[in-house]
């Protein structure tokens, strides 16, 4: 991993995503390291500037996971932890390995160690059993949480499952209602955490270009989009936000 880093920075590449089936389980089979020790190392990566986690196990990123981490610079502070329920009984029943309490637990330590980073999350609605105040749960939870922003979806069923020979599955029509009621939930905290951003200075990095608008991403993984006279496609510029529009920030490059 460390030699593929080093040759993709002598490449000019900046940015590194680091992906997996199950990111966290990283070193549990050679027992060298585990996954915080390698980003420590990679921290150390000439060339690169900017390190993001893929879709990471919220338990993984306990006190002594975050305590190793902190001090990497170079790490985005963007975590997605996917919730898929903020009901304890509802997650039992997806074999979820944790608790809200846990899950909050997690949460109130990653702000501790990176202020203001940005938490992402999936939920799912209608799984089977999912009474309407097992849903309420997962509304006031999310209300709590406050992510930054949250991909919702709803439950299908699918032969050969478990869950597909539950009772209770969940109609269609609910799905839709209890979908409609968490998005407006959701879409009410992700627009108060970009609109935290607007008059400050955000480090984008640029990417792409159409009519002389480009957009980039800064290290909280907000979309921005500004103009310019020159090409700022891969570089990192300071943008100043200025309005929020479709969940993304609209700004002015001032250097």
């Amino acid at each position: 991993i460390t030699e593929e880093s080093n040759k993709l920075a002598k490449a000019g590449f900046t940015e590194i995503i680091y992906v997996g089936i199950h990111v966290a389980s990283y070193g549990l089979d050679t027992k060298e390291t585990d996954l915080g020790g390698l980003l420590v190392l990679l921290n150390k990566t000439e060339g690169i500037k900017r390190i993001r986690l893929s879709s990471i196990e919220p338990m993984t990123l306990n006190e002594e996971f975050l305590e190793k981490i902190k001090d990497c610079d170079k790490l985005c502070p963007h975590f997605h932890l996917s919730l898929q329920s903020g009901c304890d009984e509802t997650l039992k029943r997806m074999n979820r390995r944790y608790t809200t309490d846990e899950y909050y637990g997690i949460v109130q330590g990653l702000r501790k160690h990176f202020p203001d980073c940005a938490i992402t999350t999936d939920i799912m609605v209608g799984f089977p059993g999912e009474t309407d105040e097992e849903f309420e749960k997962t509304l006031t939870f999310a209300e709590k949480v406050a992510f930054s922003e949250a991909h919702i979806f709803k439950y299908s069923r699918r032969k050969g499952t478990p869950a597909d020979k539950m009772p209770d599955q969940v109609s269609p029509e609910v799905k839709d209602i209890r979908s409609k009621k968490l998005f407006e939930i959701c879409e009410k905290s992700h627009t108060d955490f970009l609109n935290a951003h607007l008059n400050k200075p955000l480090e984008v990095l640029f990417e792409v270009c159409q009519n002389g608008v480009y957009e980039g991403k800064t290290a909280d993984y907000i979309t921005v989009y500004a103009k310019s006279d020159i090409d700022v496609t891969s570089t990192y510029r300071t943008v100043t936000g200025e309005y929020v529009k479709d969940g993304c920030i609209y700004g002015k490059i001032t250097d």
